[in-house]
């Protein structure tokens, strides 16, 4: 049995892996600035923040291995600084007091959005270009773990790189655009082709359980992408058949559609509130492609259990028995660092 501290704990993401953890007989802490849920399988949980060291100092006690997943991560309402203070600079924190207590294995959460630019096909191979405050504290993240581990002593460091992330318990884009494509206020941009590869939750835990005790010690890295990819319009096409329609909604000109998202540019820019629709999120879901790639992992040993479109019923699933009467949660830190709450 190990004792494992994960940054995140209370997240989506985090909550995943404290159930499975917790199942494998392991005893897990967790840290975070929001409040566990009532039987939350933790041992021991520090209400915190990650970029205050004696919070982090107190988490960390007595662990064997730290699992970060704690992140400024959202779209909207973050400041650059922010970003690269809890990215980068939490990190650092991380990295400090791991040593302090002679902890030397570590696996961290980066995300794909470190590519941006970066040439095609985007594997661990090419340079990451990032072109967002966001993928770009990342990288500097990832940077602060890759100088760590070249110190030796047997410091281990394993970052995954996922995209999208979905799964029962997600209450963000995903969750988004199922209440959405349910409520009959969905519109298709245009005829979308657009490649958005994605990751199913209990399928990047499994990877991430492959892969770290794979890594016994210095620096690597690899991208959790589910094969085979879908477009925009395919994602939309399951969900509605898992919620017995027909069709997600009816096609409209792509002018059109993000005509009608003026409005809400506009709200937003006078309120300074997000609204959930924007013209911003019009191109990512039907222009933009986000396609990566995992052969790596793939090289590796693992194979996802859990395919991309039965990942969705199952999320369509939890949405129709619980999941629809919860509200989408911004989970986005502050500026400033939040004091211990007892």
């Amino acid at each position: 049995m190990m004792r494992i501290c994960i940054t995140g704990a209370t997240g989506f993401i985090g909550s995943h892996f404290s159930e499975r953890l917790h199942r494998e007989g392991h005893e897990v802490v967790g840290i975070d600035l929001c409040a566990p849920s009532p039987g939350a399988p933790l041992s021991r949980f520090i209400h915190g923040d990650i970029r205050d060291p004696v919070a982090v100092r107190m988490a960390l006690e007595g662990c064997d291995m730290v699992l970060s997943l704690a992140a400024a991560h959202h779209d909207f309402g973050i400041s650059e600084a922010t970003y690269f203070a809890v990215n980068e600079g939490a990190s650092q924190v991380i990295v400090d007091e791991m040593d302090r207590q002679g902890i030397t294995r570590v696996c961290w959460y980066s995300s794909c959005a470190v590519y941006g630019d970066s040439a095609v096909p985007r594997d661990e191979a090419v340079a990451p270009r990032p072109t967002s405050p966001y993928g770009a504290s990342k990288l500097a993240g990832e940077n602060v773990f890759r100088e760590w581990s070249t110190r030796g002593g047997g410091r281990s460091a394993l970052v995954i790189r996922p995209t999208i992330t979905f799964g029962p318990g997600n209450v963000a884009n995903m969750y988004s655009l199922i209440r959405q494509i349910a409520s009959g206020r969905f519109f298709i941009a245009g005829n979308p082709t657009n490649c958005k590869s994605l990751s199913y939750v209990e399928n990047l835990v499994a990877a991430t359980m492959h892969l770290w005790p794979l890594q016994k010690q210095g620096f690597d890295v690899f991208n959790f992408v589910e094969k085979p990819d879908l477009t925009s319009l395919e994602i939309a096409q399951t969900i509605a058949v898992a919620l017995g329609k027909a069709r997600p909604g009816p096609q409209l000109p792509l002018w059109l559609v993000l005509l009608m998202a003026k409005p809400f540019d506009l709200m937003t820019a006078l309120t300074g509130k997000d609204l959930g629709v924007n013209s911003m999120r019009v191109r990512k879901l039907f222009v933009w492609e986000t396609k990566f790639e995992a052969a790596k992992l793939k090289q590796a040993g693992f194979e996802s259990p859990v395919p991309v479109r039965e990942g969705l019923r199952r999320m369509v699933e939890w949405w129709r028995v619980a999941g629809g009467a919860q509200k989408p949660v911004w989970r986005q830190p502050p500026a400033a660092i939040q004091p211990l709450k007892s």
